[in-house]
């Protein structure tokens, strides 16, 4: 195959290893003695909920309801699926959640509360704390995700503005709980995934006022603290990350392996300023294709993680992902043999309608040649703009997963 379907393909094989219909299956328990409700929120949940209606024992009782992102839903029986704003939370996520923790508090020590979380489940699964409105949460939300902030500071203010987050969903039942979790965040910890509604909180309501003053953010209303580790709630609760990015990854390098190049995992955390990022693998990608290190070519740098783009401009158009691309397409500056892909595994990178790009030697060539300014769109935050005009999008629809960001350089 040639590199553009190379490319794609690994991209394919990294988003099937985090397909819930496979993943959800092994990890199911047996049914309780009592009910059995299923929660959950994120852009996986519909297809978790499926997986595991499916696998479920017909005789065994079974209830619940997920939030998923607009567009994400799936055709289920047993389990209701709604869905709800993201990655800015809005009015449907909210009554959806209140159900949740009204009916998590239902439950009895013969009960079984199974929640389904991944990532996006922070915005999907909003329920303002006391003296928090829904259009405080919206507003602070927007701006954060605006400045360009990491998702660990995120979401530790989503937890001490929220009811049901930080550990709050799972302190609220009194069955046995075990959360089943996607893990689109760097480090996998469950307590980032989702706003960790079913782990301890480590962090404090200061931390999350000390990132709101960091960005100069007004509070959108008073925090509240969270059950922190230790907490006698916590001993009846198993949190079990079902689905990385590294093991996406592995995917992804075997495609590669396969087709006689050398695949190099640079790592699953990559984070930063998307554009500052594309800098140093243009770096690296120069040293390999020059001098042979610290890689022979034919070889593909793999790498997964969540970067960050500061918008600089209002109507910005693209995501980390298409931005991470068109930086390197600059650096790179047509580099011969070198060829690139960047692609969200849920399917949307940022504000459109695409999950990625794919980037050839020749792609500020023919750019050029349709009038487009590389450096320009770069400026003002436009690599969908960018990657529209070459044809080169990405586009997949939703893949109701999210193992966060693939990125692939191959040089041949």
């Amino acid at each position: 195959m040639n590199s553009r379907e190379l490319l794609l393909a690994s991209y394919r094989a990294a988003v099937a290893a985090a397909d819930p219909q496979h993943i959800v299956p092994p990890h199911l328990p047996a049914p309780p003695r009592g009910r059995t409700l299923v929660v959950g929120a994120g852009k996986a949940a519909a297809s978790m909920a499926l997986a595991l209606e499916r696998h479920w024992p017909a005789d065994a009782p079974l209830d619940g309801i997920v939030i998923t992102r607009y567009a994400h839903g799936l055709p289920t029986r047993r389990l209701r699926v709604v869905e709800a704003g993201h990655p800015v939370p809005d009015a449907s996520g909210e009554a959806a959640a209140r159900e949740i923790l009204v009916r998590t508090r239902e439950l009895g020590p013969d009960d079984l509360l199974i929640a389904l979380i991944s990532g996006g489940g922070s915005s999907l699964l909003a329920l303002p704390a006391n003296g928090v409105t829904m259009a405080g949460l919206r507003q602070v939300t927007q701006e954060l995700l605006r400045c360009g902030a990491p998702i660990q500071e995120i979401n530790t203010v989503r937890k001490h503005l929220s009811a049901i987050q930080g550990g709050r969903l799972a302190a609220a039942s009194r069955a046995q709980v075990l959360a089943l979790i996607v893990s689109d965040v760097t480090g996998d910890d469950p307590t980032h995934i989702a706003s960790g509604p079913c782990t301890p909180d480590p962090t404090t309501s200061a931390e999350a006022a000390a990132v709101l003053q960091k960005y100069g953010i007004a509070a959108p209303g008073p925090f509240s603290e969270t059950p922190k580790p230790g907490d006698a709630a916590f001993e009846r609760v198993e949190n079990r990350v079902i689905a990385t990015a590294h093991r996406s990854l592995e995917a992804a390098a075997e495609v590669f392996r396969t087709a006689g190049v050398t695949p190099a995992i640079l790592g699953d955390s990559i984070t930063g300023e998307a554009s500052e990022v594309a800098k140093v693998m243009a770096a690296l990608a120069r040293e390999v294709r020059a001098h042979g290190q610290p890689f022979k070519p034919p070889v593909a740098l793999i790498s997964g993680g969540e970067c960050t783009v500061t918008v600089r401009a209002k109507n910005g158009r693209g995501g980390r992902c298409s931005e991470f691309l068109l930086s390197l397409g600059i650096e790179l500056d047509g580099l011969e043999k070198v060829h690139a892909i960047a692609a969200d595994t849920d399917g949307i990178d940022g504000s459109e309608d695409n999950a990625g790009a794919l980037l050839a030697p020749d792609s500020l060539s023919r750019a050029r040649e349709t009038g487009s300014d590389a450096k320009k769109l770069l400026a003002v935050n436009d690599s969908y703009g960018f990657f529209t005009a070459l044809g080169d999008l990405v586009i997949t629809g939703p893949t109701r997963t999210n193992v966060n960001d693939y990125r692939a350089i191959l040089i041949l």
